[in-house]
């Protein structure tokens, strides 16, 4: 295993709290059932770019709140795998928020619209909404705004990656609340995540899934994320296996790199052994403990502890 780690902080900026405030008012603490997950769509009259009224053509979130009496304030949206075709729902899904849960974080799962029925950049275009909803009812949802973070599987963590490197602080003149509010998320969790699609040998098939037959090199190019960190790119934990043959570790290790090279804060931790679209995997003696690492990064950020009012 390869684990390597930053501690340099840099000059992040902040989710747009003003927007936020003015965009949500004051709102009342959660009212939802505890412990009972909600469905919600993310356009409750119809998603942008829609092609029809099916299951598939509406975007959702299912909220899963924390299982513990003390919650700390985060909250992770999980985008899961499927190479832009499908999704892992349930072990890169619900598995995966239930585990978030009882370390007092709520857990949001994404169910993004596909390929080859939709295209770039309507697959962000959900994440970003996903990241603006939760961070415009967070006090609904008893999380705090600047503690939105997202988490994405393989393809689902290349939509993660594309979230944190294409975002915008809100629009403050629109008519829909939500999106006058910053869709950057505070911190991002990429297990086995695509990252590049300028090196076919890396992007296996979830760049045709996502952009469609005979793809313009600009697309590529955009969508290749490790090109497109800056210093204002979220605080990352990623994991990959070497044996992973479907999504190369060396996406792991060229997004890593962009990260360290723009003093973004980082932890990277490549396994020996492990095939590809694993989850949680707690069986695995070895490769089980990254949930493990991926737990000490989070409390050694601050994520797991609600700050003091």
């Amino acid at each position: 295993m390869i684990t390597r780690r930053m501690a340099v902080i840099p000059g992040v900026v902040l989710s747009c709290l003003s927007a936020f405030a003015s965009a949500t008012g004051a709102q009342t603490r959660p009212t939802m059932d505890a412990g009972e997950p909600q469905k919600m769509l993310l356009w409750e009259h119809g998603a942008p770019g829609a092609l029809g009224s099916d299951e598939s053509d509406k975007p959702t979130l299912t909220y899963y709140p924390p299982t513990h009496g003390n919650p700390s304030g985060t909250a992770v949206i999980i985008a899961p795998g499927g190479g832009y075709t499908h999704l892992a729902a349930n072990h890169e899904g619900r598995q995966v928020a239930n585990w978030l849960n009882s370390m007092g974080v709520a857990a949001f799962v994404l169910i993004y619209r596909l390929g080859p029925q939709y295209h770039h950049p309507i697959e962000l275009r959900d994440a970003q909404r996903a990241i603006r909803m939760v961070r415009a009812r967070a006090n609904e949802f008893d999380v705090l705004p600047d503690r939105i973070g997202i988490m994405g599987f393989s393809a689902g963590g290349h939509l993660a990656s594309t979230a944190e490197t294409h975002f915008d602080s809100g629009n403050s003149g629109a008519e829909d609340p939500m999106e006058r509010v910053s869709c950057r998320p505070d911190f991002a969790i990429l297990g086995y995540g695509v990252i590049s699609f300028t090196a076919p040998e890396l992007r296996g098939s979830s760049a045709k899934a996502l952009l469609g037959e005979n793809a313009d090199p600009r697309q590529l190019e955009e969508l290749s994320n490790e090109k497109h960190v800056t210093a204002q790119t979220p605080p990352t934990f990623l994991f990959s296996t070497s044996e992973d043959k479907s999504v190369p570790s060396e996406n792991s290790l060229l997004f890593y790199a962009a990260l360290h090279k723009a003093g973004v804060p980082a932890e990277l931790h490549i396994f020996e052994k492990g095939p590809h679209g694993v989850g949680l995997d707690l069986g695995d003696p070895f490769l089980g403990e990254w949930p493990k690492l991926l737990a000490n990064w989070m409390r050694s950020r601050g994520l797991l502890t609600r700050p003091a009012q």
